[in-house]
């Protein structure tokens, strides 16, 4: 078959096929580049402080309209059900968080993130903030990442505090981060979610098609060697005695 395919008309058809590849590749690269530069840039107004109950509600995971939301809610803080989270990166160092049970007045418990300190936090010599409490919403941590077994609690997991907590109720998805910590500790840096783009599914698909013509070029140029190299063969097998 190979020896049908260097002949020079097949050579010379290879070389067509080559070009005809190369111009779909260009033109799928181009539908590319045009879905991801006409993509839709989905905003949403994370900054803007908007009371808790109006993006979340208890007994339900936290929506992406809520997750990196600058929320306030008013609650007061629960006696005994401080958790110290330690090893937690931040933007300054390496510390530990403090985190405390919060109770809305329906009930509703939230886990609040007060702040960090690089030292040995003790929860008692930590005031409880004014309510309401202003911060980010942040979706719950995976209980996996913590160490269990040095016994070093690492993650803030909802989950793992409902079986901390004395009386936790119905509890929130995510938790607060606040956005100034009280005294003895440091404030906790947030960022604003990133901007989400939605790209263009009609120009990913005809990206996509230009892509199959220009295999299907080099695969027509396969076809056709192989289906003179058979013919020959045929004819060979007939003439002989």
């Amino acid at each position: 078959m190979w020896r049908v395919a260097v002949r020079p008309k097949w050579i010379a058809a290879l070389v067509l096929a080559l070009v005809v590849a190369g111009v779909f590749a260009a033109l799928g690269q181009w539908q590319l580049e045009r879905s991801i530069a006409e993509a839709t840039v989905i905003e949403r107004d994370t900054e803007n402080t908007v009371p808790l109950e109006s993006v979340g509600s208890t007994q339900s995971v936290i929506t992406t309209d809520a997750s990196g939301r600058m929320v306030s809610v008013a609650c007061a803080f629960v006696p005994g059900d401080d958790v110290v989270i330690m090893n937690r990166p931040t933007s300054n160092g390496t510390g530990s968080w403090l985190v405390r049970h919060c109770q809305t007045p329906e009930g509703g418990s939230l886990a609040v993130a007060l702040g960090w300190s690089p030292q040995t936090i003790t929860p008692t010599e930590i005031p409880d903030p004014q309510s309401p409490l202003v911060g980010r919403y942040v979706p719950t941590e995976s209980p996996q990442q913590s160490d269990f077994r040095s016994g070093e609690r690492s993650a803030i997991a909802v989950p793992e505090l409902l079986n901390l907590w004395a009386n936790p109720g119905p509890v929130y998805g995510g938790y607060l981060v606040l956005s100034e910590a009280p005294e003895g500790l440091l404030t906790i840096g947030t960022e604003a979610p990133a901007t989400e783009r939605q790209l263009n599914w009609l120009n990913l698909f005809y990206a996509a098609e230009w892509a199959i013509f220009g295999v299907f070029a080099i695969y027509l140029w396969y076809r056709l060697v192989k289906d003179e190299w058979e013919r020959e063969l045929e004819e060979a097998s007939s003439e002989a005695p």
